[in-house]
């Protein structure tokens, strides 16, 4: 099977090589992925897939049915770059760049999509296989994305968890998919924390601030403070709860001779459970709430859902391993908990999920100095290594899939529970009304 596996990948080699530069070259930020999507679409289309195009947004998925019964496994790879205009790499315009690793995921896929059109390796396998070319993972551009869904575009600032309330993901048992690592070998964490998404309006009043600022309503003086009153309450964020908040400012005026009447920022509020992040985001508007009043601003805050925190599922953790060790490369286990976020965690809520690394990268991630130096590892060894998973899954009637979904114990009883839960984090509005001796404020 080690020897089928690597011969049915090989055969792709040179397309998995041509998408990962594809991508890398012609890199788009999440829900602007309309060139990746149609590339990876035309060659899933060229191996004989019938696809389900994600309606008015990028991606889709494919499925394909072995005849036999048994579980429904989801694999993905994401689409979306970052944006970092100091990258060599980058596109001039807009700054994009896959300093992530989601280019060489894509390449990966178009070897697993190929690969799985063997009948040798179908025919030992039971249930369903779902493959997944999913949007937006990188959590940025937040104001693009909250425009998209104001205007009824999206519902959900991540891919997956708008697939999922799409239905996409109905009748999945369970899910993973490889991101990409600059270590020397595959590996995987206990699992990752999650966030919610801020966008953060001051409003005050504009005035030249050369003849006569006091008529002004200094907007980014308000942030300012507002930024320094987060960083007075970092010391009451418990270790345990690996609390992480680091917003930006993407608006500071517009002139300088001119009192800022409107500044805007953005930030994650990252924690290791719900309940942690929802507590530390009342003390983060707290603090953006009361700088804003002892300007005399007013502030307008949007909090958005953003990824699940998760744990990896043991048993998958232990096929994981198995499959990179028989396959020849070195593998290394890591007790630790990823202080990053993705929207897999939100797959982890309603469904068993394992979301390792393959090595191949070199550079900080998200940094400028980011690249796939060794597309061998990071999209061909990790293509090799996600169908050898699928095989020992689905093999023998599923029986480890079916062990795996035995002890799953989800933390929503199903997708549309989750869903109701993260629409019931959005809040937005103006958050002080001023009265004529006094205020009140709204957290």
């Amino acid at each position: 099977m080690i020897n089928l596996i690597k011969n049915e990948v090989k055969k792709y080699e040179s397309q998995m090589r041509d998408g990962l530069k594809y991508l890398w070259e012609n890199a788009e930020t999440g829900y602007r992925e309309v060139k990746s999507s149609s590339y990876m679409a035309k060659i899933f289309e060229d191996l004989g897939y019938t696809l389900t195009y994600a309606d008015g947004i990028t991606g889709f998925i494919t499925e394909i049915d072995t005849g036999r019964k048994g579980p429904t496994i989801l694999v993905l790879s994401e689409l979306d770059s970052l944006i970092n205009f100091d990258h060599p790499d980058c596109v001039k315009e807009t700054g994009a760049v896959h300093s992530c690793g989601h280019a060489a995921q894509c390449g990966a896929m178009i070897g697993i999509a190929g690969a799985l059109k063997s009948p040798e390796i179908l025919e030992k396998l039971s249930g369903k296989i779902r493959l997944c070319v999913v949007p937006a993972e990188e959590l940025i551009e937040i104001e693009y994305r909250q425009n998209l869904i104001k205007k009824g575009v999206i519902k959900y600032l991540g891919g997956k968890a708008e697939f999922l309330s799409r239905g996409y993901f109905d009748g999945v048992d369970m899910a993973f998919m490889l991101h990409t690592t600059q270590n020397e070998h595959f590996f995987v964490n206990n699992g990752a924390i999650g966030c919610i998404a801020k966008k953060i309006t001051y409003k005050g009043v504009s005035a030249h601030a050369g003849g006569s600022p006091w008529n002004g309503v200094n907007a980014l003086y308000a942030s300012t403070l507002g930024l320094s009153a987060i960083n007075a309450i970092r010391e009451t964020f418990k270790e345990e709860d690996i609390i992480r908040v680091h917003p930006i400012i993407t608006k500071g005026g517009n002139a300088v001779n001119a009192i800022p009447d409107k500044v805007t920022l953005e930030s994650y509020i990252r924690g290791n459970s719900f309940n942690a992040i929802l507590d530390t985001n009342k003390k983060v508007n707290r603090a953006l709430i009361g700088s804003a009043l002892s300007i005399g601003c007013n502030i307008e805050i949007e909090d958005s859902p953003g990824y699940a925190p998760f744990k990896n599922d043991a048993i998958m953790r232990e096929v994981f391993k198995e499959s990179v060790n028989e396959l020849g490369y070195l593998f290394k286990s890591r007790d630790i908990t990823s202080s990053g976020c993705t929207d897999m965690g939100d797959l982890a809520c309603v469904m068993p999920i394992i979301h390792p690394y393959a090595p191949g990268a070199i550079g900080l991630s998200h940094g400028n100095d980011y690249y796939i130096d060794k597309p061998e590892l990071a999209v061909i060894a990790s293509a090799e290594v996600q169908v050898k998973m699928l095989v020992e899954f689905l093999s023998n009637g599923g029986k480890i899939a079916k062990e795996v979904i035995e002890n799953y114990v989800p933390l929503f009883s199903s997708n549309k529970d989750y869903l109701n839960y993260l629409d019931s984090i959005n809040s937005s509005g103006e958050r002080i009304e001023y009265k004529e001796n006094s205020a009140t404020v709204k957290l």
